[in-house]
């Protein structure tokens, strides 16, 4: 059974810490850990176009809150976008 919630994750407060050249891997910082205490535990995925949508301004300016959807599946959380979905790997598949 996949558990899975939205989340406002807000950001200004935790990236503002940091130089301005690191801002936005402070932010991606503050996803996982936000993620890690509200589904309770250590292995989070980021999806790619989370990952993408912190970037999009540059390293110096994430957005100061983001919307993500969290689905947990046994003891990983994957975080992503609302609107897009999870992309799963295939693993092996020509065997």
């Amino acid at each position: 059974m996949a558990d899975e919630k939205q989340f406002t994750i807000p950001l200004r407060k935790e990236f503002s810490k940091a130089p301005s050249y690191k801002r936005s891997e402070k932010a991606i910082k503050a996803i996982r850990e936000f993620i890690e205490r509200h589904m309770k535990t250590d292995d989070v995925k980021i999806g790619k176009n989370l990952n993408l949508k912190i970037f999009e301004r540059g390293r110096k300016n994430p957005p100061p809150r983001i919307k993500v959807k969290a689905v947990k599946e046994e003891n990983m959380v994957r975080v992503e976008l609302p609107e897009f979905p999870f992309d799963i790997k295939v693993e092996n598949m020509w065997h």
